[in-house]
């Protein structure tokens, strides 16, 4: 992958501090270093209040780092494009426009000297993409909370951004709706190759869509602990991603993170971190365990994790 690719994203020594009534500054992060490759699919995870949102809000261009800068694709961000399209917690659709004028809205935003016939045939592809042929007429009001967000799906895809940032957008749905639209948004994106960061609580929701998982500790003065490498094939299918014998390894250690050293990392930091480069964690099985295992016939292992630094 060359060096462009590599660093599609690169997030370059950001913090967000906020002003206090009493005087001063509370800083939620600084110094924030991370990279994405073009393609990838990153979730970030760690406790409110370490900065997550900010940092995607900083990513989509509505707001604006206190220090540091991101560059997406060569260029430094210096507000919102839509060349990244943000799905939200809630669907935010206009109340009034039925499911393809939602969506044909945000297309026609885009290609502005598009004629109607283009705009609509463009739509209505997408909203087909995401299961919603026949409901094109539909008020967001006559829509299921999980439909809802299926068309903010397909609106954030119309526009055909270099970046889809996701801030929790199934945390409010049922648990088949939230399976379901994770299934939906995993097939979408391996097949188009779309760069993705989602912020998420979910560790299972990480395991699953996500190519590396950011870690990071609690705020305020949050900081990226590491970046884990997601060892599950890349072609996972939800009904048996629980049984890859490195599962149960990634799943252990990010809730291990999350539960214990998530408080502690920031005054035990290990030695040599240096918060440029972020340690780079391979979990999982040898290449040669592996082969082992094969040929043993054993079918799953939880083995301890072999950490490994970039």
């Amino acid at each position: 992958m060359g060096e462009s690719n590599a660093k599609f994203i690169s997030i370059e020594g950001i913090a967000r501090r906020y002003p206090r009534r009493e005087g001063g500054a509370t800083t939620i992060f600084e110094d924030l270093w991370l990279q994405v490759a073009r393609g990838e699919f990153v979730c970030i995870i760690g406790h409110s209040g370490c900065g997550k949102t900010s940092v995607l809000n900083i990513l989509a261009g509505l707001e604006t780092p206190s220090d540091g800068a991101v560059i997406v694709d060569g260029q430094a961000i210096f507000g919102p494009s839509l060349d990244r399209a943000v799905i939200f917690q809630g669907h935010a659709l206009l109340p009034w426009r039925s499911v393809l004028g939602n969506v044909a809205y945000a297309v026609s935003s885009r290609w502005r000297k598009a004629g109607r016939a283009e705009v609509e045939e463009r739509s209505r592809r997408f909203i087909d993409l995401v299961g919603l042929k026949g409901s094109e007429q539909k008020k967001p009001a006559e829509l299921s909370g999980g439909m809802r967000q299926r068309v903010g799906i397909a609106r954030a895809l119309a526009i055909e951004p270099k970046i889809l940032l996701m801030d929790e957008p199934f945390s409010a749905l049922d648990a088949l709706t939230r399976g379901t639209l994770q299934d939906e948004v995993r097939r979408i994106c391996t097949s188009t190759g779309q760069t993705v960061v989602m912020i998420t609580h979910d560790v299972d929701e990480a395991i699953y869509l996500a190519d590396k998982i950011v870690l990071m500790t609690n705020g305020p003065e949050a900081m990226v602990a590491e970046v884990v490498e997601n060892p599950l094939p890349r072609d996972r299918a939800r009904d048996s991603i629980h049984r890859h014998q490195d599962y149960y390894t990634v799943r252990n250690h990010l809730v291990d993170f999350l539960v214990s050293r998530s408080r502690t990392f920031r005054d035990e930091k290990p030695a040599g971190y240096d918060p440029r480069r972020p340690p780079l964690m391979r979990l999982g099985a040898t290449a040669e365990v592996a082969a082992a295992e094969a040929e043993a016939g054993n079918t799953i292992r939880f083995p301890a994790a072999a950490n490994g630094r970039d």
